[in-house]
This record gives structure tokens, sequence and C-alpha cells, in this order.
């Protein structure tokens, strides 16, 4: 066993794509992660492909392409100096990583021979296949990768923003500087004990399992305190359904029952008055009334939609933002119309990735509009099918590729505990690790998420590996 964990140490801290693929083989994981490294896949299609957003889809992309095409033309257009492993946002604000352990530089993780413009972008033309960049003016392409991610909008909550959280003990774990001060204001909070709030949103978000996962770790921080009865916990739900995949909800049920943590369904965070600590929200309510017709005088069921206001006071709070693609998308028309889907995510097809309407753009990770949770192991089955099917478009062929849905969210129970949720676009449980019971909370699921993951995302992922 202490082999087993001087091994798991190592491999979170490789310092290169070869100490990674070396330990995993040594410590038996390489069949595990599924390590993809010789892949004999080679076309000589040719095009101008760029790629918008450098993040865990656009990189990926990037390194495939790089190693199928024979001639590749790659751009990637992306203004951050940081690579960021996201999923370890939860980590830092549980106390279980340091801030410096989740990024790389940006520079390091590009493939060779990628042309990285550090530029955003700030339009597209689909129809004149024209990108429009901040600094750099307009760059043309054949084919464009849509990996722009997603923007959160603090800016939809009254009273707050981004540069001031943590003010009012009002934290959010999906910002960087925003993680490691949760971290800090969770310990304060075991000591001074009182109300804890914590929100999802409405919206379509990134790792949607999130929130919940910071609301268990506070509540287990307490208990290993011996502070638990100086704090009571209540989440407030944006839908009705605490999990909306049956067979993982049922435990989690179980879980919130058990620590004794109310939820309160249909909220809808709308303000945070910071300085009194107060929270706003709407409670939404879906109702049926009858109502008579003047000319007939038949009576008839409407549906109608209840918005009661509700303020509650906090000590320490933990919120969610809405989230949606970036403006661009919205504004170049490649987004779902909002009254059709909300947030403008990308229009594509959800099982071979390529845009609806122009068919030499294809869109995966955050900003595309599958109906699954976005994550980065959904990122990871979406890479493989959206590159061949583009690949295979520029080859003039039909994209014969299909992603299924999958994704998977690790909810982190208690420290040492995950439930380990994997599923698919049916809600259908699909697990990938043999003799793991995942409708229960494991220490091994625990090992994957604290010391696998993230240098499969570094090392393997980044690189197309995997």
């Amino acid at each position: 066993m202490k082999n087993k964990f001087e091994g798991l140490n190592m491999l979170m801290h490789a310092t290169s794509r070869r100490d990674f693929l070396k330990i995993c083989s040594l410590i038996g994981l390489g069949s595990m992660i599924g390590i993809d490294e010789l892949q004999a896949y080679s076309s000589k299609a040719k095009g101008k492909v760029v790629i918008v957003g450098g993040g865990a889809a656009g990189l990926s992309v990037a390194a495939r392409l790089t190693r199928w095409l024979e001639n590749p033309d790659i751009t990637l257009i992306d203004p951050s100096d940081k690579q960021f492993y996201q999923p370890g946002f939860t980590m830092i604000g549980g106390g279980i990583y340091q801030p410096d352990e989740v990024y790389r530089s940006q520079a390091s993780c590009i493939p060779d021979g990628v042309k990285w413009i550090k530029d955003e972008t700030i339009a597209i033309d689909p129809v004149l296949n024209k990108i429009t960049t901040k600094n750099n003016g307009n760059i043309s392409y054949d084919f464009l990768v849509l990996t722009p991610g997603l923007q959160m909008n603090f800016d939809q909550i009254e009273g707050i923003s981004r540069d001031r959280l943590g003010e009012g003990n009002a934290h959010c774990i999906y910002d960087y500087t925003g993680a490691q001060k949760t971290w800090k204001a969770i310990q304060d909070f075991s000591k001074t004990g009182g109300r804890g709030i914590y929100t999802n949103t409405y919206t379509k978000l990134k790792c949607g399992g999130a929130p919940k996962k910071i609301l268990l770790l506070t509540e287990h921080y307490c208990r290993k305190q011996n502070t638990r009865s100086n704090v009571n916990f209540c989440y407030y739900n944006a839908s009705t359904d605490l999990y909306d995949v049956p067979y993982f909800a049922k435990r989690l049920i179980e879980i919130f029952n058990e620590r004794n943590i109310e939820v309160q369904p249909t909220h809808h965070l709308k303000g945070i008055d910071t300085a009194n600590k107060i929270a706003y929200f709407d409670k939404i309510e879906k109702v049926e009334r009858e109502v008579k017709n003047e000319e007939t005088g038949e009576t008839q069921l409407v549906k109608e939609t209840l918005r009661t206001p509700v303020s509650t006071h906090y000590d320490f709070m933990h919120f969610t933002p809405p989230m949606s693609a970036p403006d661009f998308v919205r504004d170049s028309g490649l987004g779902y119309p909002e009254e059709e889907k909300a947030g403008s995510w990308v229009m594509v097809d959800n099982e071979t990735t390529v845009h609806k309407k122009y068919n030499n753009i294809i869109s995966l990770g955050d900003c595309a509009g599958f109906p699954t949770s976005k994550t980065s192991a959904a990122v990871r089955m979406q890479v493989p099918v959206a590159t061949k099917n583009l690949i295979a478009l520029m080859e003039g062929k039909a994209p014969e590729e299909k992603y299924d849905g999958y994704t998977a969210c690790p909810i982190i129970t208690q420290y040492g505990r995950v439930l380990l949720c994997e599923f698919d676009y049916k809600k259908t449980p699909q697990s990938t690790i043999p003799l793991v019971d995942n409708s229960q909370e494991q220490w091994a699921a625990w090992i994957l998420k604290k010391y696998i993951l993230k240098p499969m995302y570094f090392y393997g992922m980044l690189n197309g590996y995997m």
C-alpha cells in the first residue's frame, strides 16, 4: 500500500508527459485511464483550421490534429497566459490543493507547430469565414473549431461582481481567486458558526456538481473540527430535483438527509446585500388555474409561473452565477435562439459536434449546446469524435463518428470519499471503473479525483493521448 501511495504522489507531481506515462505504467494505471499513445490514423486533408479558445477542448483538438494531419495548418486564438485545471478550483476551496498546483503556462501547453495568436475573439462571420480579434484584426479560416468555453454572468446578480468576491462573506469557487478566499472563509466559518447558505443556478453551468461538493466539504470540515453543532446549512436549489440523474440522486438525497442539510427547491438567486448579509431569491412555482372563456362559457386549465420574492440572512455564503456562451457566439448567430434554448449555446448536432447551419464549423466543450453536463470528462469523450469528424469534412466526406453524451461528475461527499456520477444522454449510468459500485461514495473514486485526474489533464488529455 505504501508503494502505491508513493506512486500516486509521484503521479500527482509528474513534471512531464513522459514522467506521467512512465509512472502510470509502473503503478498499473495505464489501462484504467485509457492512454491512447499509439493511434494509427493519418490524413492528407488540407485546409486552414482556426481554433477559437485554448482550454481543454481547444488544445486537445489541436494536439490530435497536429498528429493526425500530414500537413497541418492550425492557428489558435486565445488570450490566456495560464492554462488552469478548473476542476481543481473546488479542491482549492476545500483546502485539498494549493493554488499553484492547478495551472501551467499556456505556452507550455500549446502543441508544437500550432500558431498562437494571443488575443481575444470579439466577432465571427460564419458566412465570410472570418474572425475578428481585439488587437490583430481579421483572421480567415477554412474550418473553425469553436471552443471558447463559457462566460460567468456575475452582473446578473445584483449587489455583487467578480472583483468583489468575498465581500460580505459571499464566495464563489468558480473563480481562481474566489476559490482561495473560499477556503479561508470556510476555516473561519467553522470557528464562528452560524448559517451557511449555498446556491446553484438556473442556467446550464460548468461542473454542475461543484456547488454540492463545496457544501459537503464544508459540512465535513466542521465535523472534523468538532464545530458542526454550531453551524446549520441550507442548499438553495434552482430546480426541483437535487440531481437530474435518478440513479445518483437517490444517494445524494440520503446524504443530505443524514447530515441534516436543508434543501429549498426552485429558488433563483437575484441579489446579495453584502453589507447586511442578506440573499434575495425568486421562488419559482408552476401553477395551474381555471380560466373561463367568456364566449363559450367553458373553463380550461392554464399553466402559469408564479414568482415569490424570498430573502434570507446568512453568515457564510457560496453562490453560483448564471452562465452562458460568450457574447460573440450569440452576436455571430452561432448559438441557439434564446427562445429555443437559453444561454446562446452553440447550435451543434448532439452526435457529430458539427454546427447545424455551417458544416465547416465544429464545436465542443462548455460553449456547445449538448444536452449533457459541462465537465472535462465530457470534453475528453467529445474530442476524438469532433476531431475525426472535422478531418472527414476536410476530406469532403460525411462525419460518421458519434458522441453518446457521456459525462462524469465526481461529487466529493467528504474528505476521502467521492460519488462518481457517470452517465450519457439518456441519464443511463456508464461506469468506466471495474468493480466499483457507483451508486455509493467510494475511496477509490477519491484517489482518482485527488491524484489522477489532474495529471491526466495536463499530460494526457491536453496532449491528445486520452
